[in-house]
């Protein structure tokens, strides 16, 4: 069965980024433009009721929900830095005592970085290939900032100053610019790299203190309740009027490694398994064969005709998806909209129709679709040429066009 998809330009916002209207405060990949969210909101009418984000990244969703007179919502990731970041923005604090607590903190670390003795104190964290990835200055100015931050005994503010630290983490480090994979500098780049990390820190503080100042805290008003949470959607006892999300396109591993990308940071925040986000993440599991049925099927078989392998990696994020897809339809109330911002990726020269996907998974649990909107992409951070085959000089055009699936649940 095909479901209906129709070209809507209204929602191609040509020109426009994520900060045109909501700077984030931490980099991450492939956010959802909230603009895109809030007039989706709008054109179905959903003004009440409690919204969830299953794949909630830096929470994009929550603010279209905010804007749009939401005052319930959860959202859940299994990747930490994510959780961290979305959590900062939705956390209401008080701006005096981040300032007080930014004096502290730069007090605390001239004493430390003057005092020869107290800088052997240090404990330094367990980092993957640390000496690889920083200089022995960056590492020791970034243990003896950790420290600090550590020290700060409100929760919410010490997750506040995490976020600068991140920040700090992957601009100190010898990865490449411009990379969410993480890949080191040259070696020739890496000799004359010698950032300041203690200027680079606060300004960062300073920078998302002006952000969250201007743009979230405004809008963090009662009854608001954003509840967020570092861990895979689940069905509970909540039961949810609308889901606003945008779903992986694939596997971490080949399409946007949101693992690689935090891996540094993460491991800095102290998360022992950072280095194995990316397995957890959808289809970062092996399957034993390729899906059988299904709108997806004769696609993935044609994968399967060229590469095996490739058709079995594929096979295990559907899978996960349609899983993910099964739990999230059983907390929906009778009535209640989905919202899946997606894209449609190309495998072995063959695209991928996951809206399709999507909608017909969603009609196996009680829904039924009401439309599909395909709009142009040209806002998210994401490559626009890839190389399947990974042979020099041949790239293909990775995807043009996303696609906003909405379903009703009507059982």
């Amino acid at each position: 069965m095909n479901y209906t998809v129709v070209r809507n330009k209204t929602y191609d916002y040509t020109g426009q980024s994520y900060a045109s209207v909501y700077p984030n405060l931490h980099k991450y990949p492939a956010t959802m433009l909230p603009q895109l969210g809030i007039d989706v909101l709008k054109e179905f009418a959903i003004t009440k009721g409690a919204l969830l984000d299953p794949y909630c990244g830096s929470g994009s969703s929550f603010m279209c929900g905010i804007e749009c007179g939401l005052t319930t919502m959860a959202g859940f990731d299994i990747n930490p830095l994510a959780a961290l970041i979305s959590k900062v923005k939705y956390t209401r604090l008080s701006l005096d005592e981040i300032e007080h607590v930014k004096h502290i903190l730069q007090h605390t670390l001239v004493e430390f970085l003057n005092d020869e003795k107290r800088l052997h104190t240090i404990r330094i964290p367990t980092v993957t290939n640390i000496d690889f990835w920083f200089s022995k200055d960056v590492i020791n100015k970034l243990a003896v900032l950790k420290q600090g931050i550590d020290a700060i005994e409100n929760a919410d503010i010490r997750n506040f100053f995490l976020l600068p630290f991140s920040e700090t983490v992957r601009d100190c480090s010898y990865t490449r610019n411009g990379e969410f994979k993480l890949y080191r500098m040259k070696d020739e780049d890496a000799v004359n790299f010698n950032p300041d990390v203690i200027s680079v820190y606060f300004k960062y503080v300073n920078d998302i203190a002006s952000y969250y100042q201007t743009f979230y805290l405004p809008r963090l008003k009662k009854p608001l309740l954003i509840r967020i949470r570092n861990e895979a959607f689940q069905p509970k006892a909540e039961t949810y009027d609308v889901v606003l999300t945008s779903p992986p396109y694939g596997d971490s591993r080949t399409t946007v490694a949101y693992g690689q990308f935090s891996t540094l940071s993460n491991e800095w925040l102290g998360i022992q398994y950072a280095r194995k986000i990316d397995s957890m993440l959808m289809g970062g599991a092996k399957t034993s064969g390729i899906i059988p049925t299904g709108v997806i099927a004769d696609y993935i078989y044609e994968i399967y005709r060229a590469d095996k392998k490739r058709s079995l990696e594929v096979s295990s994020f559907y899978t996960d998806l349609g899983l993910s897809i099964q739990d999230v339809a059983k907390s929906v109330k009778k009535g209640g909209k989905i919202l899946y911002i997606v894209g449609n990726r190309t495998v072995k020269n063959i695209q991928l129709p996951t809206d399709q996907f999507i909608a017909e998974q969603f009609e196996e649990h009680g829904f039924k679709h009401i439309i599909t909107y395909k709009r142009a992409l040209s806002n998210k951070s994401m490559p626009s040429k890839n190389s399947p085959t990974n042979k020099a000089g041949k790239t293909v055009q990775t995807m043009l066009y996303e696609y906003i699936v909405a379903c009703e649940k009507v059982v």
